[in-house]
């Protein structure tokens, strides 16, 4: 039996399916005014982003032609985008309701979080299962691949610059071609390298350094043959300052809209 009605209006409770949450949502006198309980699957904005059941929450872009869409400054987490509405999910940060109390929306999530686009917080995100959170160390933590009954640890290098690196072997040849986006992306004058030498002692020195290549030199009468690192700082945004008086990420003298801060 279908039923059609111009609005709906529920002052209390909403409940959809078999059964009702009593324990979460009570009954009676100390029922939560404003709750729903709906059994799902649920459908909400755009019908046609889904040809089939793939979660209980399936949320699509607003395509509701009467919708003007949410403000961009409040978006933590989007996905989708249509016409005015930009946003799939929209949730909003910490709210100060007062001196003494915050009060904070998280999105806990027992299974995969998937975003079509990118995922912001202005708080911490943890991985519960390895322990892993993007304020400490970065790492992963795995099953030791040839120790069983043991794990294997690996955190990322960190330094008081914003470098990055290429790293290989050169045989027979005197030059590090240095990538094409190198020429833009890196301060030149910024480039160190570090060589090995390989089978014997070479004497490999660096002769100069362009925007596009590495030259090495050799005292030896046999060809170079090395191993290579060279780093080099990125040159697209501010020095990073390591060091600087202050109490909080906000006193930082630098752009701080470069970097991901964990107050």
């Amino acid at each position: 039996m279908a039923f059609s009605q111009d609005d709906v209006y529920i002052s209390h409770q909403l409940s959809i399916g078999e059964g009702f949450p009593k324990r979460v949502l009570k009954t009676g006198e100390e029922k939560v005014r404003g709750s729903a309980a709906i059994e799902g699957p649920v459908v909400i904005g755009s019908l046609d982003s889904w040809n089939q059941q793939t979660a209980t929450v399936m949320i699509g872009p607003d395509e509701n032609i009467d919708s003007e869409g949410p403000q961009l400054d409040d978006a933590i987490i989007s996905c989708g985008s249509h016409n005015n509405s930009p946003y799939s999910l929209h949730v909003v940060g910490d709210s100060r309701i007062d001196d003494n109390l915050d009060v904070k929306r998280d999105i806990n999530a027992g299974g995969i979080v998937r975003a079509g686009n990118n995922i912001e917080s202005q708080g911490d995100v943890t991985a519960l299962c390895g322990a892993h959170r993007l304020s400490l160390k970065k790492n992963f933590d795995i099953p030791h691949p040839t120790k069983p009954g043991w794990r294997l640890r690996h955190t990322c290098t960190e330094a008081p610059y914003n470098d990055v690196y290429i790293r290989g072997r050169l045989k027979h040849q005197n030059e590090i071609i240095l990538p094409d986006y190198w020429e833009e992306f890196v301060d030149v004058k910024s480039i160190t390298v570090n060589v090995t030498p390989i089978g014997v002692s070479q004497h490999i020195m660096v002769s100069g350094i362009t925007k596009k290549k590495i030259i090495l030199s050799s005292n030896s009468v046999l060809p170079i043959d090395c191993f290579y690192h060279v780093f080099a700082t990125r040159a697209d945004g501010d020095v990073l300052i390591p060091e600087y008086e202050g109490n909080t990420p906000d006193d930082y003298p630098g752009n701080n809209s470069e970097y991901l801060i964990n107050k």
